[in-house]
């Protein structure tokens, strides 16, 4: 077996290998990085075999469900996990993305593998030298940062997986943030999207149930783009332009930096530098005289907006792409706090929902929020979950057991301080072959829906320790907003209006009775 798989990697690199170095715009240099993908290719391999034969040889003979059985499994999550971490930074570039990616699936994933990446793979990102910066500007503009710019502070503010950011000033005297790719990480793209898909493919060969071959195919749909800085920056100007067009009562509160399109390619991006506050910095946020709850709120209808009305969503919202400052020129105050204005960062990563699972995951949300089992059931069915796996649906959505997602109450989905998380993750251990399968049945754009759930929630329980009523009392609200404008849109005669009108009453009566049962 291990022989067909080493000669299948040979054979895909070097088929990788021959496509990098026909498309690359610089074939020379990329023929030079090809030249390390042997190695790479039998650290893949190695890794593969050696979390195979743990996950076997720990396993063998154990009962499944035992206790014995359950802490064998939890050990080798651990090992494995830990030396996907290793594999992942010393391979760097898309490896490093694949992590990230793992590290904001939480419930999806095993947890020791969530942990274990969200541990380091937004920490412990590669640097490029100063070097390789002038070269990617050598390149893109034909002249240094020097000239480009009156000043260049060549030691980054920040580095992630696909680019850093450097502090610079225009010839105008404008403060800049410039983002530059990574030096030769287009060319090796190519490479390591074939090297991951050789390591999960032959993952699955050997555990059926270990199906995460979505992953790999959403890596090798938005790398590209996510590697062009330009379509980052039209990105950023579309979301703004949407909150303007459909959701111009919170357009004011959302902001996205300006774009200097005549310093900017497809691998430097130069934008407005904003002196704003980490979204997760409570200390920091409070000393600017907003308070942590309100942005709470505020990053919850910001995406309850994307995701419901504009179908335009930004599905990288972790902690770094997002900043707080108060309200520009705004001396308005809400028992002594300013109110909050939220600045998104990184638009590389969009997913555009069409109109059908718009509608049908806002359904879906609104009938979660309202605990209304028939209406969950039907649009799981929609999304693709199917009649068997609509309540495992429900709960890698919402974090809750079936038994809490239909309970009645208020505050039947809120996730705070005292939460037994220790429940949850015992639930997605039991139900992981029943999980894979639910997440190869869902269409990919909802995979990613759930990543930006869980970097949302992760966010949320920094600011407040867990999901806040208030925050699902917002989704509950701009989800029915988005159900009733679509049968506004559909509806065929008077009659049809006068119903959707009594559905608006009833759905008005129904967050009256909640908001009031909680008093």
């Amino acid at each position: 077996m291990w022989r067909r798989a080493a000669t299948a990697a040979l054979s895909l690199g070097a088929g990788a290998g021959a496509v990098a170095v026909a498309t690359s715009e610089d074939p020379a240099a990329t023929l030079k990085v090809c030249a390390h993908l042997p190695p790479r290719l039998l650290r893949d391999s190695v890794t593969a075999a050696t979390i195979a034969f743990d996950y076997k040889w720990s396993l063998w003979g154990l009962e499944p469900g035992t206790p014995a059985w359950q802490s064998a499994k939890h050990h080798a999550h651990l090992r494995s996990a830990n030396r996907l971490q290793e594999l992942c930074f010393r391979n760097g570039g898309i490896y490093i993305k694949l992590g990230q990616h793992i590290a904001q699936l939480e419930y999806v994933v095993p947890e020791e593998y969530v942990q274990t990446m969200r541990e380091s793979m937004l920490k412990r990102c590669p640097v490029s030298s100063y070097e390789q910066v002038r070269g990617v500007f050598a390149k893109d503009l034909g002249e240094s940062p020097e000239t480009v710019f009156a000043e260049f502070d060549p030691v980054p503010l920040a580095s992630a997986s696909l680019a850093q950011v450097h502090a610079a000033r225009t010839h105008d005297g404008q403060k800049v943030a410039v983002k530059v790719q990574h030096d030769h990480l287009r060319d090796t793209g190519v490479v390591d999207i074939a090297t991951v898909d050789l390591l999960v493919n032959a993952l699955h060969y050997i555990f059926p149930t270990f199906d995460y071959r979505w992953l790999v195919d959403e890596v090798r749909e938005s790398a590209p783009k996510e590697l062009d800085f330009l379509n980052e920056a039209k990105n950023s100007e579309k979301c703004l332009d949407n909150f303007r067009r459909l959701s111009p009562q919170v357009a004011g509160s959302i902001y996205a930096p300006k774009v200097y399109w005549n310093l900017s390619t497809s691998r430097i991006l130069t934008m407005e530098f904003m002196d704003a506050k980490e979204v997760t910095d409570v200390n920091g946020i409070k000393s600017i005289g907003v308070h942590p709850v309100d942005v709470s709120n505020l990053v919850s209808k910001a995406f309850a907006e994307m995701i419901f009305k504009h179908g335009f969503v930004h599905c990288d919202p972790h902690a770094a792409n997002m900043m707080v400052q108060p309200m520009p020129q705004d001396n308005r105050k809400l028992f002594g706090w300013k109110r909050p204005q939220l600045v998104l960062l990184d638009h590389g990563l969009y997913k555009e929902l069409d109109y059908n699972t718009r509608i049908s995951y806002a359904s879906l949300w609104k009938a979660l929020v309202f605990a209304d089992a028939k209406a969950i059931k039907e649009n799981s069915v929609k999304l693709g979950a199917g009649e068997d796996l609509h309540a495992l649906f429900a709960g890698v959505l919402t974090m809750r057991p079936w038994k809490r997602v239909i309970d009645p109450s208020p505050d039947h989905l809120v996730l705070g301080k005292n939460t037994d998380y220790s429940e949850l993750q015992n639930y997605a251990s039991l139900y992981f072959t029943e999980i894979s399968e639910l997440l190869r049945r869902l269409p990919r754009v909802i995979l990613l829906m759930l990543k930006t759930n869980d970097c949302l929630r992760a966010v949320n329980h920094a600011l407040v320790g867990g999901t806040s009523l208030e925050s699902f009392m917002i989704i509950g609200r701009v989800s029915s907003e988005a159900v009733l404008e679509a049968k506004r849109m559909n509806r065929r005669s008077f009659l049809d209006g006068l119903v959707i009108w009594l559905e608006e009453v009833v759905a008005w009566l129904k967050a009256v009775r909640r908001i009031s049962s909680i008093f």
